[in-house]
């Protein structure tokens, strides 16, 4: 629908057609961004410390609120389809609202693991909370845009907040480092993304996705290197985001600086964008040249999970296990990107969903065991946890666990079905190279509950437990860890209604006129 508006040329009038805006269907955008004007104005006003962490509190409304407004639109979408708005720009599928749901999801668990931290490091403010609900906003956009020009905006909304954001803890000179270190390449990765835009537009004559995918299957070009360098470009845009290799580098030393907290939304919901992009813009748009591009993703699945898991084995601090571990499984999402099919988007988001809950848990768990400083990231660190706190140690087992793949959790369920789209699209051998390297990262994983539970039984010569202190676990923080613990066996056991929602989240385009 357009507004027809009056404009003065000449002796006469003519009228000028701008697009109308469906606010509805921008409607977790509108949350997450005016839950973040609200908390920064509020913030202004009050107090910074406060005994009620009501920062926290806000920011996990916001996160509800977000997924109270998609419900209303994936009822639309589920009865009368698929829908686009602002001339386009922006699509409304059931793609798009379970991306959003899960960036949701991970501001949540992020903000009530920040609350504990900030205290404990004297940080206290809106200003974290305020930073994550505009990336996750930035998320959002990515997941929803039908133009490569909106996917920008977001992505770049989702970055700068989280530059920022890894360079909170202004006392630690690491944390500093992250910062710049995420930013430099970040820039250099946002560059490449432009210029692919740029060639793909040359190519197409257009950066709508819809005009795209019609483009492409309408014509047939002379000369596709424009069009192939665009998609190389885009790649490399999208490898950064999700820590692909050889796009990870920037990785291990942004998770070791950043405040922990803050990495676990960096590996859940600044991940869960990246992919969304990429799985719109390869899957969805350019899926008639997928024989062009599936190649150089298929290269990417084997580095990342290879590299992934074996340089995780040769670490000796937690956070840089967890960072080359986060590569690895991202590693494991890119074969449901290499499938290209329904099978394969249906288990690269069932991926996301369960991963979102282990990787927050997992750091969470982390940023308790930190203590003031964020600096106890040791393995030795860990050692006798499981005598010291038996209950802190299990759901840290239980995360890991989850993330090597063991049965009746959600890791379990989310390889089989990456592994089991490889299979059916045909690609064995990237599915045995995954399989492989769940076996190589599940000895980094096995080695740091072994670390937790040695000396733990009765019996033993020494106590590691012996002389270090008890952690304290934040109200807020063990609220997350319960609602992790529970999402990870919960899906395990009961698998069927993520399935479910996630094989009707298929990315489909589609046009105002459509």
């Amino acid at each position: 629908m357009t507004l027809g508006l009056l404009a003065q040329a000449g002796d006469g009038v003519a009228p000028i057609d701008t697009p109308g805006v469906a606010w509805s269907a921008l409607s977790p955008i509108l949350v997450l961004i005016g839950g973040a004007i609200v908390l920064l104005v509020v913030g202004a006003l009050a107090p910074r410390r406060s005994r009620i962490g009501w920062h926290a509190m806000l920011t996990v409304a916001v996160a509800g609120g977000t997924i109270a407004a998609v419900v209303p639109l994936w009822d639309r979408v589920h009865d009368d389809g698929p829908y686009s708005a602002v001339a386009s720009a922006v699509g409304v599928d059931g793609f798009s609202l379970f991306v959003t749901v899960v960036i949701a999801v991970a501001v949540a668990i992020a903000a009530l693991l920040t609350d504990g931290y900030l205290r404990r490091e004297g940080l206290e403010g809106p200003e974290p909370y305020v930073l994550m609900l505009l990336s996750a906003a930035g998320a959002v956009m990515m997941a929803s845009a039908n133009d490569l020009i909106v996917m920008f905006l977001g992505l770049e909304i989702m970055s700068i907040a989280v530059y920022v954001l890894a360079g909170l803890h202004l006392r630690r000179r690491r944390s500093g480092e992250a910062a710049v270190k995420y930013f430099v390449l970040g820039s250099f990765s946002s560059a490449f993304f432009l210029y692919g835009v740029a060639l793909v537009y040359g190519a197409t004559g257009s950066t709508n996705l819809v005009r795209i995918a019609r483009f492409l299957a309408a014509n047939t070009l002379a000369d596709q290197g424009l069009l192939i360098a665009g998609f190389a470009l885009l790649l490399v845009g999208f490898g950064f985001k999700v820590a692909a290799v050889p796009f990870h580098s920037w990785t291990p030393d942004v998770y070791q600086g950043s405040p922990s907290p803050i990495v676990a939304f960096m590996a859940s919901g600044v991940k869960a964008g990246g992919f969304a992009g990429l799985l719109r813009v390869f899957v969805a748009t350019f899926g008639t040249y997928r024989l062009d591009w599936q190649p150089v993703v298929y290269g990417i699945a084997v580095l990342s999970l290879v590299v992934g898991a074996v340089l995780a084995v040769v670490q000796t601090d937690v956070k840089r296990m967890l960072a080359y571990s986060s590569i690895n499984h991202a590693g494991f999402i890119l074969i449901g990107v290499q499938a290209a099919t329904d099978e394969g988007v249906t288990a690269a988001l069932f991926y996301l969903a369960a991963y979102t809950f282990m990787v927050a848990g997992a750091f969470g768990v982390v940023t308790v065991v930190g203590r003031r400083g964020d600096g106890h990231h040791h393995l030795d660190d860990y050692q006798g946890l499981a005598r010291r706190q038996p209950l802190l140690a299990l759901v840290f087992a239980i995360f890991l666990l989850a993330q090597a793949g063991v049965p009746l959790t959600s890791g379990f369920l989310a390889k089989f079905y990456v592994v089991e789209a490889a299979i059916e699209a045909r690609s064995f051998w990237l599915a045995l190279v995954a399989m492989v390297s769940a076996v190589v990262s599940a000895f980094l994983y096995l080695r740091i509950v072994l670390v937790m539970y040695a000396g733990a039984g009765d019996g033993a010569d020494t106590d590691p437990a012996a002389g270090r202190p008890r952690l304290a676990v934040p109200a807020a923080a063990a609220i997350a860890l319960v609602v992790a613990v529970a999402a990870t066996i919960g899906i395990g056991l009961v698998p069927d209604p993520l399935t479910r929602t996630a094989r009707d989240a298929t990315p489909e385009l589609v046009a105002a006129s459509d």
